[in-house]
């Protein structure tokens, strides 16, 4: 029922202010400060966003707990949206959204709502790579490289070996390669 009367009451407020500011400011300048709005709207959600995902792939890499900044990722997304829809109360509503008090204030009210009842990681269910196989316990995967090489060796980038009869024959040193 709440859902209903909403859909019935915000594009009453919205056609209500657009009619006010109108009537104040002229056709022109509302509908200016309405595109940018929408303009404005999708500029957060492509900055914001992807800020919010870059904190959301950090929580994940340190192990942490990614719900704080996925909630803080999805309410900005949001308040973007609300900019983009044509409008003065939604855009009053994505303003507010965009306040970081105002989101840890609204995180508040929904944590108190929602209860998590267990949450358990295995590192069986972490991603593996599918190109190498699964160790037992007390192996550990490497790479390494070797330090102490001999640094006489001539470079790598010498040019092709050539005399008088032309290029490299075979059994000859090309000096592309190191033997």
């Amino acid at each position: 029922m709440r859902l209903i009367a909403m859909f019935l009451v915000v594009p009453i407020i919205e056609i209500a202010l657009f009619i006010q500011v109108g009537g104040l400011i002229g056709l022109w300048p509302t509908l200016a400060l309405v595109l940018l709005s929408a303009v404005a709207g999708v500029a957060i959600m492509r900055s914001q966003g992807a800020r919010a995902g870059m904190q959301i792939q950090r929580s994940l890499a340190e192990m942490r707990d990614p719900s704080r900044p996925l909630a803080h990722g999805a309410m900005i997304i949001a308040a973007g949206l609300l900019l983009l829809l044509p409008g003065f109360f939604s855009d009053a509503l994505g303003l507010l959204l965009l306040i970081p008090a105002v989101r840890t204030m609204l995180m508040a009210q929904l944590a108190r709502r929602v209860r998590a009842s267990r949450v358990q990681m295995h590192a069986a269910t972490m991603r593996r790579d599918p190109h190498r196989p699964p160790y037992d316990k007390g192996v550990i995967d490497g790479e390494f490289v070797v330090a102490d090489e001999d640094d006489r060796r001539p470079p790598v980038d010498l040019p092709l070996d050539t005399d008088d009869t032309g290029p490299s024959r075979p059994g000859r040193g090309s000096g592309w390669t190191r033997h």
